[in-house]
């Protein structure tokens, strides 16, 4: 009996100046599953899904959509056919409304003009139908990280897709708001859309998913029904061995106050309010707290990318200014920002201008600058972040997302920082790479530094930091001791003040 899919990707290569991306990959997918697709990052699955998409064109290999090969010129293209793609790095007109941008490109018509009536009431059809409590007037740039995600999903379904691929859908979201999407994939499964969903989190695969691809290195290594899988097999088939510890063993030991914020509050509204805590050195201080609460702000208040209205931040017993980024850096700060394609990398530039960028007063020297030293500082950053590139030159945005981050912590690490803010630093980023980072991390703070680390991924607090802040609607609820507390007490103080 022949098999039913609704695609099928076979043999795909794609090669890269010094890359081979893919090397014989497959996928197949049936109508009306979720397909989860897992393996490291630069195991290849986003350059798959771009050859899907139309946004790479394959070496070799066919993709076959309803038994019929397909070629697709463009993202464009592919939509216009049943195929859409969600992104982790959301690509949105910020200063448009929600609903201009679901229809941008294909704008609604009444008598040769554009019809924002037909566009409302379209968008508020789609909403309706999965539950998006979101204003399809409102400005997008005004929405969470979570509302975007949720605005992209419900552009997919407008242009009634069959397939629809999710990369790292839940990167951003809480508890609450994972629980709402997954009842939006079971609604499109129900409708018979066929989902390609990528992402590291090993409970939320097992939970979803029907079927699940694994990839290494460019190929494919298995197909396997979710349910015959559990988290130790997963692991061992993404990197090729057991990976027995989850966090590495923690090293570092707090001690002595490195930096004192007191009654800190930002200038504009919804920001942090109030928010008083102790930073030691050698100490990784979490900050918890459901979207909405602040979390980045407070980074942001910090580090004077956020206007601070009131309070003081005094760090080796020195009151800082910290009024502007620049400055923050010259007092020793750092900050890995949320998100990283937005805020973090200059996607058409090279691996070496996006390490040496926070740095470049220390090549000027007399009037010239010391080329020599900033190659050398990339390799650097190349050879202990592990960063798999073919060369200094590659363009960043080439590499995949945990070797983007890692290019970044570096690039930080260069203006030898006494404090790093770090906001989801491991957001999108595999399970064996996390492993690195938490290592990075850990070192770091052995060393003497202050780590602050926002996170959504309550595990990662828990074995990682020292001590967790918790943050509820811009104030802070309370700090824990890593050690003994738990998610429920940790998720009572992020609901305190909601």
């Amino acid at each position: 009996m022949q098999e039913n899919y609704v695609l099928e990707m076979r043999d795909l290569e794609k090669q890269f100046p010094g890359v081979k991306a893919l090397d014989g990959a497959n996928l197949k997918l049936r109508p009306g599953t979720v397909h989860a697709l897992m393996g490291e990052n630069g195991a290849g699955k986003s350059t798959l899904m771009k050859c899907l998409f139309g946004i790479y064109k394959q070496d070799a290999g066919v993709v076959m959509i309803d038994g019929k090969e397909s070629r697709f010129a463009g993202p464009k293209d592919a939509m216009e056919n049943g195929v859409s793609m969600v992104h982790q790095e959301l690509n949105q007109v910020l200063k448009r409304s929600v609903m201009e941008n679901i229809w941008l490109g294909r704008f609604p018509k009444s008598g040769g003009l554009v019809s924002h009536k037909k566009m409302y009431e379209e968008t508020q059809r789609v909403f309706d139908e999965l539950d998006i409590p979101v204003n399809p007037k409102t400005m997008i740039g005004k929405l969470s990280v979570s509302q975007r995600q949720m605005v992209e999903i419900a552009k997919a379904v407008s242009y009634n897709a069959r397939i629809l691929v999710l990369d790292e859908p839940t990167s951003s979201l809480t508890q609450e708001e994972v629980e709402h999407l997954f009842v939006i994939i079971n609604k499109l499964r129900d409708k018979g859309v066929a989902m390609v969903y990528i992402s590291h989190k090993m409970e939320e695969i097992l939970h979803i998913s029907d079927e699940v691809t694994i990839m290494r290195d460019g190929k494919w290594i298995a197909t396997e029904s979710a349910h015959d899988l559990t988290t130790d097999k997963i692991i061992k088939l993404m990197v090729g061995r057991d990976l027995t510890e989850r966090f590495p063993v923690k090293t570092n030991t707090p001690e002595g106050v490195l930096m004192e914020v007191k009654n800190l509050s930002g200038k504009y509204m919804p920001t942090c309010q109030d928010v008083s805590f102790e930073l030691k050195k050698g100490e990784i201080l979490g900050i918890a707290g459901l979207v909405g609460s602040r979390r980045t702000e407070l980074l942001e208040t910090i580090f004077g990318m956020a206007h601070r209205a009131s309070g003081e931040i005094i760090k080796d017993g020195k009151p800082v200014a910290n009024k502007i980024p620049r400055e923050s850096i010259a007092n020793g700060f750092a900050m890995l920002t949320e998100e990283r394609r937005a805020t973090g990398i200059f996607g058409g530039l090279n691996i070496n201008f996006n390490s040496i960028i926070a740095n470049l007063n220390s090549y000027a020297k007399g009037g010239f600058i010391n080329e020599k030293k900033m190659k050398e500082d990339t390799a650097w950053v190349i050879d202990s972040m592990s960063v798999k590139t073919p060369s200094q030159k590659t363009h960043i945005r080439s590499l995949s997302g945990g070797n983007q981050q890692k290019v970044i912590i570096g690039r930080w690490l260069l203006t030898k920082p006494d404090v790093l803010l770090l906001d989801e630093p491991t957001r999108g980023i595999d399970v064996g790479a996390k492993f690195e980072i938490y290592q990075l991390i850990i070192n770091l703070a052995a060393e003497g530094k202050g780590v602050m680390m926002v996170s959504s991924e309550m595990p990662e607090l828990l074995g990682v930091c020292d001590r967790i802040l918790v943050m509820s609607n811009g104030k802070m609820a309370g700090i824990v001791d890593a050690k003994t507390t738990t998610q429920e007490e940790i998720m009572r103080l992020a609901a305190l003040y909601v």
